[in-house]
């Protein structure tokens, strides 16, 4: 599996592409996102990426991954200083996959690629729709073969985990799921997230689906339906 790790600092990159290829990946490294967008990024499995660059920042970067129908899919694990959790949350929102703090600890960072890459390769295990199912409520269309998801006609631009949400809340419509619930069904047992990642996650699918997004509606105190 082929990695990139986006850092300004030159040691960083050299430590990281070190103690990752001492795991058998294939890393390559760039010192910017400016040098990182020229790449095939399509070629990758996973981009680890620097929050504080230069001119353009690493959350500026993971918005053009994720608006981009090509890179949209590919796992990003932030790499960051800013340890805040606003900070934390504008990159979930902005569709990263985790998070890991510097100053950084190899083995949590072995972990956490290990653990995003899991989670991005293999199928889930309690969703036996078969590869060609098509999933309909009125103008919203999700392709499970394709993994796409259409609004009105308009392809949309999703991550896997929102793809995964609205898999999930689409197949079993008008049940309330606890957030506990969505953790266990739509996340791999062995990922860690923060608290407000389930919340996160729905805002952004909301949003995402329009006019569809009111059907997942909040049950306080209980957690979300898909109500058709």
């Amino acid at each position: 599996m082929k990695i990139l790790v986006v850092d300004d600092e030159l040691d960083i990159c050299e430590i990281l592409k070190y103690n990752l290829e001492t795991e058998g990946y294939e890393v390559d490294t760039a010192c910017s996102a400016e040098e990182a967008l020229e790449m095939p990024l399509h070629d990758y499995s996973l981009i680890l990426l620097d929050v504080m660059m230069g001119e353009m920042s690493g959350f500026q970067m993971l918005r053009r991954l994720k608006d981009n129908l090509s890179t949209s899919r590919i796992p990003i694990i932030l790499v960051t200083a800013l340890d805040d959790e606003d900070n934390l949350v504008k990159g979930l929102n902005i569709g990263a996959d985790d998070y890991i703090a510097k100053p950084l600890s190899m083995k949590e960072v072995k972990a956490r690629v290990r653990a995003v890459l899991r989670r991005s390769i293999q199928p889930r295990q309690d969703q036996s729709l078969p590869d060609d199912s098509m999933i309909v409520y009125e103008g919203l269309t999700l392709d499970v073969n394709a993994k796409t998801v259409t609004c009105d006609g308009e392809k949309l631009v999703f991550t896997k985990q929102e793809f995964e949400l609205l898999s999930f809340f689409l197949q079993h419509p008008n049940k309330v799921f606890s957030r506990e619930d969505l953790l266990k069904y739509c996340w791999p047992q062995d990922v860690v997230v923060l608290d407000r990642t389930v919340d996160v996650n729905i805002t952004r699918l909301r949003k995402k689906i329009g006019c569809y997004g009111k059907q997942i509606r909040t049950r306080v105190g209980y957690g979300y339906s898909f109500e058709k």
